[in-house]
């Protein structure tokens, strides 16, 4: 039912449809605007971007064939889940999420192909001022990313698993090697060497003495004094292996016995800590007095046991190498962690357990509340202020619910220190679970952003624009601006004094309509040259209705945007009253020129009424002066009307430069957004840390027990390894797309000599950068428009050139920096081709002109195409 009444109340054009469809494009989310039907009547241009598609190919055109279904993926069914979730929307009236779903898209480069991507979606009605639904706002996010990192990430804890497994069974192995081996192991720690570990064999040669947990001077107290005793302690102190072989050293397997001799072989190695410290010593020994005593016996035998000693001595030296490089590593990788989440340039903090205990905050994050100590304090105690705000709900739901939360712009008041003062302050952040080992939430992870200058900007620019707004409403003159189709765009409030219409009420109204067929037909020529991108001024009569005829003096200025006239300009001005007179003055001249002629035909036969015509000739003469003065009158008038009309431009020329003005602002503010945004896609760290948080949680605890082979351990850190590099990788290359850093730190041409070097990669074609500069001396701004217009030449290089040599010459000469960019490409057509019209050149020449630069281009078929940049000085 709902969907047959939003049927017939379709979305009407308004006076403001055209300028919110344009804010609506100019949104940063992904968003389509369906109508009733699922036909497409709106797309934002960062949708467009992420699926690789026009506009023209998407508006006006069902969502289904505008976005086809990958044949190849049929069990994803795209289309029937959608068309499921928009009934679902058509039939409540209300919002529904579609947390994930496949829907590939065509691939650009491949015809015929489509690239894998998931979607989180977000469906919402629009409804009028009736409550009607009119249409619906389908939001969408590129999960693709997350979804292949979650199959990555269950993929990586199989193996984990399996890994575990295995790991787990080779220490059992190991702990019945150590417990069953023939030889005798023990492990001493500390400096009195106290006993930890011993095996069966180890306490079978002393079985009537307690050695576990005694120092083994203690145990033993007949080898404190023999040279063997310090041996044991010199290893103990200098890390250096004490060996022995076929060694006599005399011992009473019974304590209060008499000693016997017994011959040993053995090793005594050292243990080290995480740190690299010696922390104990392993023994190892063999009691070898009944091989020695039948060794006339056995001789035969001695070589292969001789030959087994020393594979066991290897093989535990080996093992201890390993265990040692293995802890190291393990700290290492650690310590790398904790760097690398000190270091990131977004504010990040952990909150353990249920009261949210500040664990760990990183510098961005404590440079927030620098007057605040953050750390082992509950968020309640060190931020008081939250307590009854919303932000500590959702932190409340995340931790119960382990839902990730996230906010764009949220307004959290704060006291300021110096005066203890409220102070309004803005925040995006995410709050994301922390989960333990058994998959529990115990703590939150949070990825933070204040805002607060970026949202006061924006209220700033609010504020200029409605006070433009309020100067052309002042103006006693008609100022008003007409699309390509001729609508009204924008009036100011002098309409209203001519046409029975708010001047609200005339935007997206055809000028036709308003003014009037008639009137229409005197300036339609005038229009058509304004949209044909030439400035006009003319005067003309417009009989607008019965009754009400109007003399006006107007001025079309084209409206010309990236090599396209968008509409135009009007300013119109009242001179009726000028014409009037003007009219006037003319019918006066003319009936006296009448008369004088009547006078010179009847001359002759009024002779005798000479006396009378002289005095009416003096009369005339009168009259005539009197009509001299009132012309003279009105010759001020038109003077006085023409200054007014010459200021009333020099105040539209005036917005005019406001608005250039504040367009430049905007696109300042855009260029700090990239920075933003940068540091926001740091937010793609949160699972890599989660991942690597088990990881290296797994491989510490394996350690422990030293149980882990080192093939296996060398492995699992390997891959952490490569973990934090491809993140470390992927944030760095992100952040310097959006934003080059080496424009803060090394200027224009660095990053310059530095984009070429990326060109060179790509493409493998030679690529020169020839200069005698060491510095260009630009300020920040002309940087950016700089390094964008050669960052563009660049990637269509790389596009479309098919070059084998590039050359980049920067130079100074006629108080100007020259930058030519030569290529032995294909090259272009120019002339008359819809090639030149691409947004990448518009792009171009949009920004040279913003900064008062020279941009030219030059191209042959097969012969290349050269680029040129002359950038003033003084900039």
């Amino acid at each position: 039912m709902l969907r047959e009444n939003c049927a017939s109340n379709p979305i009407k054009s308004s006076p403001a449809t055209s300028f919110f469809a344009r804010v609506f494009e100019a949104q940063t989310s992904l968003s389509l605007l369906l109508a009733p039907d699922l036909e497409v009547i709106g797309v934002t241009d960062s949708l467009l971007q992420e699926t690789y598609t026009r506009r023209e190919n998407v508006v006006g055109k069902n969502v289904f064939v505008a976005f086809p279904e990958n044949p190849a993926a049929p069990e994803a069914s795209p289309i029937k889940n959608l068309k499921k979730a928009f009934d679902i929307v058509f039939e409540t009236g209300k919002p529904h999420k579609l947390p994930q779903q496949r829907y590939d898209i065509p691939d650009p480069e491949l015809p015929g192909s489509f690239l894998e991507r998931y979607w989180s979606t977000h469906t919402v009605p629009i409804l009028d001022e009736q409550g009607v639904m009119i249409s619906i706002l389908h939001e969408t996010t590129n999960i693709t990313a997350e979804v292949k990192a979650k199959h990555q990430l269950n993929e990586s804890i199989e193996r984990e698993q399996k890994a575990i497994a295995v790991a787990e069974q080779q220490r059992l192995r190991l702990k019945r090697l150590f417990d069953h081996a023939p030889a005798a192991l023990a492990i001493v720690e500390g400096p009195d060497l106290v006993y930890k570990e011993i095996n069966e064999t180890y306490q079978q040669l002393f079985p009537g003495r307690q050695l576990l947990g005694l120092p083994m001077f203690e145990a033993l107290p007949e080898l404190s004094t023999r040279p063997s005793g310090e041996a044991l302690r010199n290893v103990y102190k200098t890390g250096e292996s004490y060996k022995g072989k076929e060694f006599l050293l005399p011992f009473a397997r019974y304590a209060g016995a008499s000693e016997e001799d017994i011959y040993w072989n053995f090793i005594n190695q050292a243990l080290y800590d995480t740190e690299g410290n010696v922390n104990g010593i392993l023994l190892f020994a063999l009691d070898v007095t009944d091989f020695i005593l039948a060794r006339q016996n056995v001789e035969e035998k001695s070589s292969a046991l001789r030959k087994l000693n020393l594979e066991l001595e290897e093989r535990v030296n080996i093992r201890s190498r390993e265990l040692q490089q293995a802890k190291a590593e393990a700290d290492k990788h650690s310590r790398r962690m904790y760097d690398l989440f000190m270091q990131a340039p977004a504010a990040i903090c952990i909150l353990n357990g249920p009261d949210m205990v500040y664990e760990l905050v990183n510098p961005v994050y404590e440079q927030l509340f620098t007057d605040r100590k953050l750390l082992g304090k509950p968020i309640l105690e060190a931020l008081p202020e939250i307590k009854e705000h919303r932000v500590y709900e959702t932190f409340k739901r995340v931790y119960e619910t382990g839902e990730t939360h996230k906010e764009a712009e949220l307004l959290i008041p704060f006291k300021r220190a110096e005066d203890g003062e409220m102070e309004d302050r803005y925040f995006r952040f995410i709050q994301q679970a922390r989960y333990n080992e058994q998959e529990q939430v115990d703590g939150i992870i949070v990825f933070a952003l204040e805002v607060t200058e970026q949202v006061n900007a924006r209220k700033a620019v609010e504020l200029s624009e409605a006070q433009l707004r309020l100067v052309t409403d002042s103006l006693p003159v008609l100022i008003g601006y007409l699309d390509k189709e001729e609508k009204y765009r924008f009036t100011n409030k002098a309409y209203e004094s001519w046409f029975p219409f708010k001047a609200e009420s005339l935007l997206g109204r055809k000028v036709r309509d308003v003014i009037g067929e008639d009137a229409y037909q005197n300036v339609k020529v005038f229009i058509e040259q304004a949209l044909a991108g030439v400035a006009v001024s003319f005067e003309a009569r417009m009989p607008y209705r019965d009754n009400f005829v109007k003399y006006i003096q107007t001025n079309y200025v084209p409206d010309v945007q990236d090599g396209e006239v968008q509409g135009f300009y009007t300013l119109v001005t009242d001179v009726t009253e000028q014409v009037l007179a003007r009219e006037a003055l003319e019918q006066s001249e003319l009936k006296a020129k009448s008369i004088a002629e009547m006078l010179a035909v009847a001359n002759d036969d009024l002779k005798l009424a000479n006396e009378t015509l002289g005095i009416y000739n003096s009369e005339l003469e009168k009259r005539v002066e009197e009509r001299t003065s009132a012309l003279k009158n009105t010759n001020t008038l038109l003077q006085k009307q023409i200054k007014e009309n010459i200021k009333a431009e020099e105040s539209l020329f005036k917005s005019h430069a406001q608005l250039q003005a504040l367009t430049k602002h905007l696109q300042q503010l855009r260029e700090e957004e990239r920075k933003f945004l940068a540091r926001e896609l740091h937010d793609e760290l949160g699972q890599a840390f989660t991942a690597l948080k088990i990881d290296v949680a797994l491989s510490l605890k394996k350690l422990d027990t030293g149980t882990i082979e080192h093939s296996h351990l060398h492995q699992e850190l390997s891959s952490m390894l490569r973990t934090i590099n491809r993140s470390i990788t992927s944030v760095r290359e992100i952040v310097k797309s959006l934003r080059p850093s080496v424009l803060d730190n090394f200027g224009l041409l660095s990053e310059v000599e530095s984009q070429a070097q990326d060109l060179k990669k790509r493409i493998g074609a030679t690529v020169e950068v020839i200069t005698e500069l060491e510095y260009l001396e630009l300020t920040q701004e002309v940087s950016i428009e700089v390094f964008r217009i050669i960052q563009e030449i660049m990637t269509n290089i790389a596009r479309h050139a098919e070059a084998s040599h590039v050359y980049i010459k920067i130079a100074e000469k006629q108080n100007a920096f020259h930058f030519t960019i030569t290529d032995n490409g294909k090259g272009m057509l120019l002339n008359g081709q819809p090639e030149v019209s691409t947004f990448g050149l518009i792009g171009m020449q949009e920004r040279a002109d913003r900064i008062g630069a020279k941009l030219s281009i030059s191209s042959k078929i097969r012969r290349g195409t050269t680029i040129e940049l002359e950038v003033p000085c003084k900039l």
